[in-house]
């Protein structure tokens, strides 16, 4: 008897890189004593406090859900929730009087109704959305979905773990040559960990005027650099002083996954200076109902936060993250100087390419596997491997292209500060275990 048939697109899809390892080591029969997961940005730190007041009393008199009822909220989500996330602008001083709020299932449900929103019809290339690569592979996957193009001008790591984005007239040949709908920047880069200053984010927005474009900025980790002396960056800094014409075409991407650590509450949102992108996006979201009642409850408690409250709060999560990856960062050189390691300048990311201490043929997701399926390292007497997200699904490669992807992959600051300072450890013995094997 024959079976039903899968669709082409679900025929073609593979995991994301960002669980390959996890999915691979749930299958592994004999499992080490210990594991260490870095492939995937699910941070492990308490939320906010005022979150958790929320969280831990949802049967508290002034709650909505105390006796138990759980509705639907309006689509674009609840008024106090879109505040929230206005109030963490105001306070970083952005002016937000013009700005509108859709909130979603987390910052991944707010991509997918960018790409609907801002590139040409599904099957065609007309109105591609552009990214600088390596990008956030969420986007290339939802592109992909939806039956969007995309387009890319790439990035370089270069030997001291700097990544130079292409020259300004390169990407404005990338503009002509293609159309796009939008460019997508993530000014604290997801997976770079690069920081960009407001002036190369200028000069974007002038490209995005030039040709009529809607400048997109993920700023998921907008809180979060580590370069002494730099400013905070957002689009929202960008006025019509500075770039004539990029108001009115200004969308962001936000999500409480990050910065106020809460990665499972799939809340997010997409802000716009817009109202007709704001009233479309919300008409799009109405097929979803609305973004999940609770979370946008506990979100909301930061509509309440105070300048001072906010500042101390991204202060602290700065401090954290900046000693960590500084330190890991060190060590890896330290252990395998021929390491090529991402200057630890944003986010909560490291590139690591060991193109210069491998064999040829190289392959980033088999070398994952290994690790997933095979490898283990003695650490403190413990038996231990560790999951990493390759970063081949991270660059968008035209076909018969080479993948710089193939030697990199990303670290993410998602364990314990003692559990990340075994990483450097375990991922070097972890690439000699599997260069020996092959």
């Amino acid at each position: 008897m024959s079976k039903p048939v899968l669709s082409a697109h679900f025929e073609s899809r593979v995991p994301s890189d960002v669980r390959l390892s996890q999915m691979k080591y749930a299958e592994r029969e004999v499992k080490p004593e210990a594991v260490i997961n870095v492939a995937i940005g699910n941070v492990s730190l308490p939320t906010n406090p005022a979150m958790q007041k929320r969280l831990f009393n949802l049967d508290a008199p002034e709650s909505p859900f105390n006796k138990g009822v759980i509705r639907y909220t309006a689509t674009g989500g609840l008024e106090e929730t879109q505040q929230a996330f206005k109030n963490i602008l105001k306070c970083e001083g952005f002016d937000t009087s013009k700005l509108s709020v859709i909130v979603t299932d987390g910052g991944s449900t707010g991509m997918e109704l960018l790409v609907i929103g801002v590139c040409g019809p599904a099957g065609t290339d007309e109105k591609p959305l552009m990214m600088i690569d390596p990008a956030y592979t969420n986007y290339i996957s939802f592109a992909e979905r939806l039956g969007r193009k995309t387009i890319t001008v790439k990035r370089h790591l270069n030997e001291d773990g700097k990544f130079s984005l292409p020259e300004i007239d390169k990407i404005e040949e990338t503009i002509k040559a293609n159309n796009p709908g939008a460019l997508l920047v993530i000014p604290y880069d997801n997976p770079t960990g690069q920081l960009y200053d407001k002036e190369t984010l200028k000069q974007l927005a002038e490209l995005c005027v030039k040709y009529n474009m809607w400048m997109v900025s993920d700023e998921a980790y907008r809180e979060l650099f580590y370069v002494e002396g730099s400013e905070l960056v957002s689009i929202w800094g960008l006025t019509d002083k500075d770039v004539p014409g990029i108001e009115g075409r200004r969308i962001s991407i936000e999500t409480a996954s990050k910065v106020w650590n809460a990665c499972g509450l799939r809340i997010g949102a997409v802000i716009t200076d817009s109202p007709e992108f704001a009233n479309r996006c919300a008409a799009e979201y109405t097929a979803n109902l609305c973004a999940n009642a609770i979370g946008q409850y506990i979100f909301g408690a930061l509509a309440h936060e105070t300048k001072e409250q906010i500042s101390e709060w991204c202060k602290d999560l700065r401090t954290y993250y900046g000693d960590l990856i500084k330190k890991v960062t060190a060590e890896l050189k330290a252990l395998e100087p021929g390491l090529i390691v991402s200057s630890p300048d944003a986010s909560i990311y490291t590139v690591v390419d060991v193109r210069n201490v491998v064999k040829p043929g190289f392959d980033a997701i088999e070398f994952c596997l290994f690790c997933a399926g095979k490898g283990a390292v003695d650490i403190d007497g413990v038996q231990t491997t560790l999951l990493i997200a390759p970063m081949k699904g991270f660059y968008d490669i035209a076909k018969g292209e080479t993948n710089p992807g193939s030697t990199q992959f990303r670290i993410a600051y998602v364990e314990t500060p003692e559990n990340m300072m075994k990483v450097p450890k375990l991922f070097v013995e972890l690439v000699k275990q599997y260069e020996a094997s092959r």
